[in-house]
């Protein structure tokens, strides 16, 4: 670790001056840069870093960091500061937020910004499968920056203590529970000390679950975010298999878990297997005392994850000297040296290929080869759910989730309420 610290900080304290970006001609102007916080790790330092490097480059420029806790936090104050007049000029929000920003009338696309052909060709560096959740109605309206799926974290230690092969973590769904059975400790008052398996169910329920409906090759919404299908067969099947885990087959932790404390959990040997984000990967590298692996969610029908994380959004409450100024920013924290280093530093997926071929991240991956399973998923990613409304939507969907979950309805009950409740807010944008 000290190794990579020691990298880390110098790629960080020498962040980039050579991505070509001098004062430029942005001209004075000041940046209020709205950012959350929803994963552990020094993540502030790293920011603070950044856009202090930034600054060095562009000494007309002055970017202010505002930390504004959870994604969810942070798109209420966003909006709150806009219809109050102090508006921030640029942010990173929920991808999936993109449909609320743009009915909010809040947001510019970056294709307004771009004048180049390089700016052009920048805009198309990123992969497909996350600007899925960054374009529509032929425009871009985010940049995709902490972007993230949701893999399979598993520790090796209790496979091996549970007769299983460290290596082999779970492929599909019957495996899963099979091993799980295995993996599931219980102390002589029948008490469980490590679940075999644990999906957590608080945060972003949504999420996990698309998980769980991708493999069972059912999709949640459709590309206009106008239209959802919670009440499908394939949908309901999904949230079955996530409940059978806990009330079926005795393998996962009853009731909801909660997000904040999976990976502590894990961590402590309270459960073997966890699904949780990319973006945790840095934090379970840093502080598991015990070797663990890292891969693809199982398949049942096929692999699948959703993507998820952030996107760069720039306001349209901004001069055009700030425009200017953030779309530089945007650029500067997405150039492919410095979007390696940020995958380093915190474990979410560096959004574009160039990233991956730059001397740090070969380097990294060659001593550790984690970071490679959440890319290599991203061919069997789908879209995150995003709709119109999408805050009212997910709550719905969200609710269903935890009724089942908790065993106050049944999946089909659950998703057929969810559906009516969806249906009913969507209805204006039909």
């Amino acid at each position: 670790m000290s190794d990579l610290k020691q990298r880390l900080a110098v790629a960080v304290a020498g962040l980039c001056l050579a991505a070509g970006l001098g004062s430029g001609s942005a001209g004075a102007a000041d940046l209020s840069f709205y950012y959350p916080v929803a994963v552990g790790g020094p993540i502030t330092k790293i920011i603070d870093g950044m856009a202090a490097e930034f600054e060095k480059a562009n000494p007309t420029i002055k970017v202010k960091p505002i930390y504004s806790g959870s994604y969810q936090d942070t798109i209420t104050k966003v909006l709150t500061a806009i219809k109050g007049g102090d508006a921030p000029q640029l942010s990173v929000i929920l991808a999936v937020d993109m449909f609320t920003l743009i009915d909010e009338d809040a947001i510019v696309p970056f294709d307004d910004l771009v004048k180049t052909d390089a700016d052009k060709a920048w805009m198309k560096g990123f992969y497909p499968g996350f600007l899925e959740n960054s374009q529509t109605g032929g425009k871009t309206w985010g940049i995709p920056f902490q972007r993230s799926t949701v893999v399979m974290y598993w520790n090796k230690e209790l496979f091996k203590e549970a007769g299983l092969n460290p290596e082999k973590p779970p492929q599909n769904w019957a495996e899963l529970v099979e091993m799980g059975k295995k993996l599931t400790k219980r102390d002589a008052g029948g008490n469980v000390t490590t679940w075999g398996v644990q999906v957590p169910s608080s945060g972003f329920p949504y999420w996990l679950f698309q998980g769980f409906t991708t493999q069972n090759n059912a999709i949640l919404m459709n590309t206009a975010g106008t239209e959802v299908f919670f009440d499908k067969p394939g949908v309901i099947e999904a949230l079955q298999y996530w409940v059978d885990l806990s009330q079926k087959h005795k393998i996962h932790p009853p009731g909801i878990v909660e997000w904040g404390t999976t990976p502590k959990d894990f961590f402590e040997r309270k459960a073997a297997v966890i699904w949780t984000t990319t973006g945790n990967l840095t934090n379970i590298k840093a502080n598991a005392k015990f070797p663990f692996g890292v891969a693809m969610l199982p398949e049942n029908k096929r692999r699948g994850s959703p993507t998820g994380g952030g996107n760069f959004y720039i306001f349209k409450k901004s001069t055009p000297e700030q425009r200017e100024a953030a779309l530089k920013f945007v650029k500067f924290m997405t150039e492919p040296k410095r979007a390696a280093e940020w995958a380093i530093a915190t474990g979410y997926v560096a959004v574009s290929p160039a990233a991956w071929e730059t001397p740090e991240m070969k380097k990294y991956v060659a001593e550790f080869a984690a970071p490679l399973v959440a890319r290599d998923q991203l061919q069997h990613a789908v879209a995150e759910l995003s709709t119109h409304e999408n805050q009212r939507v997910t709550k719905a969907l969200n609710d269903g989730l935890q009724a089942a979950l908790t065993g106050a309805k049944t999946p089909e009950q659950a998703m057929k309420d969810a559906q009516k409740e969806a249906e009913r807010i969507l209805k204006p944008f039909k």
